[in-house]
């Protein structure tokens, strides 16, 4: 017995037959919108302006993962943490609020 799947586009704006996938980003949240034609020269005419002024963040593997400060050295983070009985991996990430709390105490 043969199967057929067949995936058919909406667009999410008006319900007729979109002609497309648009992924954008904003304020660290990711989206994809299905557009059909006109819809998505409408939503690129609205990005563009803002598009042609930003900063093109880096693509890849590690573009998202955020850096430590200079100030925040993993080793003495985590030797801070063990004096202070905050459990943390020996290897590894470092917990956001752990790095925060070994920087406040610095100041």
């Amino acid at each position: 017995m043969a199967t057929r799947t067949v995936i058919e586009l909406i667009d999410d704006l008006d319900g007729s037959e979109a002609t497309e996938t648009l992924r954008f980003a904003l304020d660290g949240t990711d989206y994809e919108i299905d557009l059909a034609g006109e819809n998505a020269e409408a939503l690129r005419g609205l990005l563009t302006r803002y598009a042609q002024a930003a900063r093109k963040e880096k693509a890849g593997k590690g573009a998202a993962v955020r850096q430590l400060p200079p100030a925040a050295d993993t080793k003495a983070v985590r030797a801070w943490a063990g004096a202070n009985g905050i459990d943390v991996n020996p290897r590894g990430r470092i917990r956001e609020e752990v790095v925060q709390q070994y920087l406040t105490s610095l100041s």
